[in-house]
């Protein structure tokens, strides 16, 4: 089967068109045929040899994929072939075929297509499992939304008004960016290109500061967001897009007892059981009309050196997706 794989780390030249062997599913796992593979950070983390977990060469990234059931292991009880499926791999997913758990399989809704199924699990259980499992958002209030206009932002956006936030301030580089984010349901705009953008959130939050942040910069990005943080408040940490790591004092936080939370998706993944659950809420959402994606553009598979250097230029907007069939 056709797929892209890399055997050394570095830029997006190092992604390579292959030919491999089609897996064959034991067990309790399926394959799938791969209609959709959507692009991410942590593609390029992988491939650059900066991401959380070891990555043992030579690596087929891909963690994100909508497709169809095609064969299914001995033990495979809940899904047949035929069924229309999208899940989260830990790695494989750009290629003609990927193996899956049957666990993890979400089928997807009639009114939604395979571009649209792929573009939702990894940003959306993202926001979703910041907000709500990790920072603990409560009804009323304020949350602090980083690169509001990307992937996760644009989710977190809509999925803080949807868990009931009183205020959602959105930062964002451009005035484009900040109007997708006043679409999506953002209450105040901030760009942080501008000095003491950090000023302008505890000015939007009366001086009290916010009592949820996502953050995902790191360096200064970090050292800004914690100053803008409430008595009480949870910065949520889920990236380092500047690859700048950040000091601070851990004792600092408690003279306004706030939490500093790290989040790595896989951990969720790891627990079926809350993993489907937020998946099918996020799908319900969708299906509703409720959330909104923002798909940027589709390529073809061959493409994905060319799409891992856009997603890094950062002029990007919405989810990139690969099409192995196309």
């Amino acid at each position: 089967m056709k797929a892209i794989q890399f055997t050394k780390f570095g830029g997006p030249e190092v992604l390579q068109k292959v030919e491999v062997e089609k897996p064959v599913p034991k067990g309790r796992e399926v394959l799938i045929e791969i209609h959709a593979a959507a692009v991410n950070y942590a593609d390029t983390a992988r491939r650059e040899g900066q991401y959380v977990v070891k990555t043992t060469l030579p690596f087929i990234p891909g963690a994100e994929v909508a497709g169809i059931v095609v064969e299914v292991g001995e033990y495979v009880t809940s899904v047949k072939p035929g069924t229309r499926v999208v899940t989260l791999i830990e790695s494989g997913g750009y290629a003609e075929y990927a193996i899956a758990d049957e666990r993890s399989l979400i089928p997807i809704p009639e009114q939604l297509d395979f571009n649209q199924a792929a573009a939702l699990p990894l940003q959306g259980l993202s926001a979703y499992h910041i907000l709500k499992t990790m920072g603990r958002l409560q009804e009323g209030e304020s949350v602090l939304v980083h690169a509001a206009a990307g992937g996760v932002g644009t989710l977190a956006v809509q999925l803080a008004k949807l868990f009931g936030a009183g205020k959602v301030i959105a930062t964002a580089s451009t005035e484009e960016k900040l109007q997708l984010a006043h679409e999506m349901g953002a209450d105040v705009l901030i760009n942080y290109t501008n000095e003491n953008w950090e000023e302008q959130v505890l000015e939007a939050t009366g001086g009290k500061g916010v009592d949820v942040a996502l953050e995902m910069a790191g360096g200064d990005v970090f050292i800004k967001t914690l100053k803008c943080l409430a008595t009480f408040g949870r910065l949520v940490i889920y990236g380092v897009a500047s690859g700048e790591q950040s000091r601070f004092y851990p004792s600092s936080l408690m003279a306004r007892n706030q939490s500093v939370i790290g989040f790595f998706l896989p951990q969720i993944m790891r627990k079926p059981e809350l993993l489907k659950t937020s998946l099918q809420e996020l799908f319900q959402y969708l299906a509703e009309g409720k959330l909104k994606l923002t798909i940027g553009d589709v390529f073809p598979l061959e493409e994905a050196a060319h799409v891992h250097a856009l997603l890094q230029s950062r002029k990007t907007v919405g989810k990139l997706i690969l099409e192995p069939k196309s």
